[in-house]
């Protein structure tokens, strides 16, 4: 089927994957599981149950332009933030051969797919309604990550992307060739593209950087009886910390949330140093990074988002542009 394994119904697909991620499930020595698809967005993530009633949740690369050596730096973080930061996140597992990434030909696709499984997390995610509570923990837990991350070091092979271009290491799907903006709007993303760089390349001249998650959105966040749980830690990369508060504060809608979030951060740890602009900048360059990845992607729901999502862009490309300029 090749690539036209991406035409076909997204049910179609899932079913295919469900497939196979049962087939994956040898490696780590389970069988007979119940397999479910609960996210087919960026990656396809499946709820498995054993036989024995222990659970855990497989996640398969399908959309996503992640190398094996970032898969196990991810890994490697993942593993240090769970023995020694005390926030509450997901174990990885190893296979029966103590590997802790799985691979095998996805025949549909004609694509070596690559896997990682964790423990199972109890809990809803906060999703786009969180509390004012939940926001404190959030920015609590941010800022003991932080605190954590400046420790850490990556063992020598294995490897992250660094968040100080624009594009945070995927490919360009709004400047280069294989654009399909018109003139003027890509000279309008142009402009804030190098607004954008301008504080971005002084925040990296004047800020530590180390490992962040890079996604710690509503849906990437459990809460189970007043616990906050973080996963999902695909995206993470080297990056300045407010690189960070920035993908957070994206998602959220009023001043009141803002102001929790950082106050909880704040409880652990100083906020990092960076101004209103900046923080504009990074805001922006949030948006523009989803508007990338709607270009490129294979997923069909999230290819009709395009035109109303571009539109809305560039209204706040303006606006942002005013704003920086005076």
């Amino acid at each position: 089927m090749g690539k036209e394994f991406f035409d076909i119904p997204a049910e179609d697909q899932q079913n295919s994957l469900t497939s196979f991620a049962t087939e994956l499930l040898k490696d780590y020595g389970i069988h007979g599981a119940k397999v479910s698809c609960i996210n087919f967005e960026f990656n396809a993530t499946f709820a498995v149950e054993s036989e024995s009633g222990v659970k855990y949740a497989l996640r398969i690369n399908i959309n996503s332009t992640r190398t094996v050596d970032n898969m196990k730096a991810e890994v490697e973080w993942v593993r240090y933030l769970s023995r020694t930061s005390g926030l509450h996140t997901p174990t990885p597992i190893a296979t029966l051969d103590d590997q802790y990434i799985v691979s095998s030909l996805h025949a549909d696709s004609g694509q070596t797919l690559y896997g990682v499984m964790y423990s199972w997390l109890d809990g809803e995610e906060i999703g786009d309604e969180p509390t004012m509570e939940q926001l404190h923990q959030v920015g609590r837990a941010m800022a003991t990550l932080h605190e954590e991350s400046s420790e850490f070091a990556l063992s020598s092979g294995n490897s992250l992307p660094t968040f100080s271009d624009f594009f945070w290491g995927t490919e360009d799907f709004l400047f280069s060739d294989k654009s399909v903006l018109s003139d003027a709007d890509r000279v309008s993303i142009q402009q804030a593209h190098d607004q954008i760089m301008k504080y971005t390349n002084e925040l990296y001249q004047n800020s530590p950087v180390h490992i962040i998650h890079a996604d710690m959105h509503g849906w990437n966040l459990m809460w189970n009886e007043g616990q906050l749980s973080i996963f999902d830690f695909d995206d993470c990369g080297y990056g300045v910390e407010a690189q960070d508060l920035a993908v957070t504060l994206y998602y959220l809608d009023t001043p009141e949330q803002d102001e929790a979030l950082l106050n909880g951060y704040k409880s652990v740890r100083p906020l990092p140093t960076y101004s209103a602009n900046a923080m504009k900048a990074l805001l922006l360059q949030r948006r523009l990074l989803l508007l990338n990845y709607l270009f490129e992607t294979k997923n069909q729901e999230h290819k009709e988002m395009l035109p109303a999502y571009l539109e809305k862009s560039l209204e706040r490309v303006s606006t942002f542009l005013t704003d920086v300029r005076g």
